[in-house]
């Protein structure tokens, strides 16, 4: 089966065209501009107009907590791809803890490709965990097809995936770079954020402006230049997830210039909100690192802007309502249920205040993160011999996010009652439709989803 999309405002490799894009077999075939001839598109079975729309690569969200197998009643890969695919995502990789058990072994690894190749509608790779004690499970772990091993610096909140010491992350690292693979970390000081918590802790306080403080940017700036020493000296190529703040970045592109192997991702929830905002939800906009102000988060934007960031992953970390609940914010789950609808508030913004920054931004959020996935040769291009991954996006005009549109399991996130000005008409995993909607009196179809395998 041939389908063609017509008349689109394509994103390509080469900036932004008018034109048909034609996919046949998975892949996307050609590039047909206006004026030329239409080639072998005259002979698609299925034609998608896309007049007045932007054909964008499909967003490769590389930072997503679904939470399967186990924890199903917080997320699952049926209902988060789902809201996934309805923001722009075509493809995402998973990460290794909420899930039970979590992937730090093979033989829970296969459980959750399994889950995955069962429910999810979107394509999809896996992250490894990287925990104390489980330095001999990295090589089984790339064998089953890692992108690479995620570690946190500080707790997780996860008794099952503890955090590791500067000692466990150098051994850790020192392995992944003799396997070729990244070490994603969570940077943050859990001695700062100890000694930070029991000072604010002992005023009696726990509210949201005591989180905040409980965890300030300089406990997050002493992990990361903890990772970027331990990274140059193992030759382990690393990718700091979550960066919240400016000097993070900084951080980054200082060691870059000096050899370090090093990316820096941020999420959107740091882009589009502040600690103002976890002022007025409560623990709906918790999360870690956490919100910063105002200044902090425009002068994050700005770097965006100005090519300064590496990727954008949402950060989609989800929990029941009841974890979620409470006046003592250090007790609330911690996590931002955003992956619907973050992207899209970013694009709003770029082409609202920076439309010629289109091509780079949007590359931060489909190309850049998978090539640093090794995913690079099938996803996040509109390019002959990609995979036919791509999304129509309309403008529209200002309408209110409610949380009757959610698709993912629990309707709560902090961007309900946001206005946004986008919408996805339409989101092709490899030439396939992706139907998003779901009748609940038949249940969760099927998903249709394939594993990737990070390919170096």
């Amino acid at each position: 089966m041939t389908t063609v999309i017509r008349n689109g405002d394509v994103l390509t490799t080469a900036g932004l065209v008018r034109g048909d894009v034609l996919m046949a077999d998975e892949q996307i075939v050609e590039i047909v501009h206006p004026g030329t001839a239409a080639g072998s598109a005259g002979g698609s079975s299925e034609e998608i107009d896309a007049t007045g729309c932007l054909v964008l690569p499909g967003i490769v969200d590389a930072h997503v907590h679904f939470n399967e197998p186990g924890r199903t009643a917080w997320e699952g890969f049926a209902t988060g791809s789902r809201a996934l695919a309805a923001g722009g995502g075509t493809s995402f990789v998973d990460m290794p803890l909420n899930a039970s058990p979590p992937t730090i072994d093979a033989a829970a690894f296969e459980l959750k490709r399994q889950a995955g190749e069962a429910s999810s509608v979107l394509d999809f790779a896996l992250w490894g965990g990287l925990v104390p004690g489980n330095s001999d499970d990295l090589e089984a772990l790339t064998d089953c097809g890692v992108v690479g091993f995620k570690a946190f610096m500080i707790g997780s909140g996860m008794e099952d995936f503890p955090g590791v010491n500067a000692r466990e992350l150098r051994r850790g690292m020192s392995i992944a770079a003799r396997l070729g693979l990244p070490v994603a970390v969570h940077a943050e000081d859990a001695e700062l954020v100890e000694a930070r918590t029991r000072v604010v802790r002992a005023t009696g306080r726990t509210d949201a402006s005591a989180y905040l403080e409980s965890r300030p940017v300089e406990s997050e700036l002493a992990a990361i230049r903890v990772a970027l020493d331990l990274a140059g000296e193992t030759r382990c190529a690393l990718h700091v997830v979550h960066v919240s703040c400016p000097d993070g970045l900084a951080l980054i592109a200082a060691a870059r210039e000096q050899g370090v192997d090093v990316t820096g991702e941020v999420c959107p929830h740091h882009l589009l909100l502040t600690g103002h905002d976890m002022e007025i939800h409560g623990a709906l906009a918790k999360c870690s690192p956490p919100l910063r102000d105002d200044a902090q988060r425009e002068s994050l934007w700005r770097k965006v802007l100005a090519g300064e960031v590496d990727t954008v992953g949402s950060d989609h970390s989800p929990a029941p309502p009841d974890l979620k609940t409470g006046d003592d914010l250090f007790a609330a789950w911690g996590g931002i249920m955003g992956c619907q609808h973050g992207f899209l508030l970013l694009l709003d913004r770029v082409l609202a205040e920076a439309p010629d920054r289109l091509a780079e931004f949007w590359g931060l959020v489909s190309a850049r993160p998978a090539d640093r996935m090794g995913l690079g040769d099938r996803k996040g291009r509109i390019a002959p011999g990609a995979d036919a991954d791509l999304v129509v996006v309309r403008r529209i005009s200002p309408r209110t996010i409610t949380a009757a549109e959610l698709l993912t399991r629990h309707q709560t996130s902090p961007y309900v009652g946001r206005e946004i000005c986008c919408r996805v008409d339409r989101t092709l995993v490899r030439g396939r439709t992706v139907d998003w909607a779901v009748d609940p009196a038949a249940g969760l179809p099927a998903g249709g989803g394939r594993f990737l395998k990070r390919r170096t």
